[in-house]
């Protein structure tokens, strides 16, 4: 289990997100903090820690003080932002420190799963040691970049589109739009609009199954298992 810190100013807040976190599989909370003090406190009594969920407005300090504070003290734990500040000269910093993803505020479960998913797959692969030659070390260095289906109209997330097109991978038959939304963490509307874009793509196929009523329910099943 990758185990982790959410650190957020305000309690409610970090409450949902270490509740987001403990639905991704292969992630637990191993603590929260609401203050960059606190923070600190915990990265040095915790068992164990992977990785923080680190707000950047903190009434004492700033996330992105304390981790600059954590490699100062040597403590190489990753980091991902997760905060409101959208300034470019915090998310420059926050490269510079080392921070592995950013993710803005107000976002959906949907937005995080997908950085966890993808920070997930950078420690497995990163596990498995040994040296890299050039295409590995660019497979490394994309580990944390969400898959996208190419060419998506405008107004439409490559995030969004990864997530239901895990959802029709990964599923034993064809799915409706609510039960790709219930997988995904998305609204039934957006589930539905992201699967029409699939289909009209070619790489989802639509299904009919007809119930009691004689209504039609439109069903969607990944192109390459159809």
């Amino acid at each position: 289990m990758i185990e982790v810190l959410v650190v957020d100013d305000d309690t409610r807040v970090a409450r949902v997100n270490a509740a987001y976190v403990g639905k991704v599989a292969g992630f637990q909370v191993a603590g929260e903090a609401h203050t960059a003090a606190e923070a600190l406190h915990r990265m040095e009594t915790l068992p164990r820690l992977d990785l923080v969920l680190m707000d950047h407005y903190l009434p004492d300090d700033t996330g992105l003080s304390v981790v600059r504070e954590m490699r100062q003290r040597g403590r190489r734990t990753d980091v991902i932002m997760v905060t409101a500040a959208r300034d470019v000269a915090t998310v420059q910093e926050a490269m510079r420190q080392g921070a592995l993803q950013y993710l803005v505020k107000p976002f959906a479960f949907a937005g995080l799963r997908a950085k966890l998913e993808a920070y997930a797959e950078l420690r497995r692969t990163l596990d498995g040691g040994g040296e890299a030659e050039q295409a590995e070390v660019d497979r490394l260095f994309g580990a944390l970049s969400t898959g996208a289906e190419p060419g998506l109209p405008k107004g439409h997330s490559p995030t969004t589109a990864e997530l239901v097109r895990r959802a029709l991978v990964s599923a034993e038959g064809p799915l409706s739009a609510q039960e790709v939304a219930e997988v995904t963490g998305l609204s039934r509307q957006t589930a539905q609009r992201y699967l029409k874009l699939l289909e009209r793509t070619g790489r989802a196929r639509l299904t009919l199954r007809y119930g009691e009523a004689g209504r039609p329910e439109h069903r969607y099943v990944w192109a390459t298992r159809a």
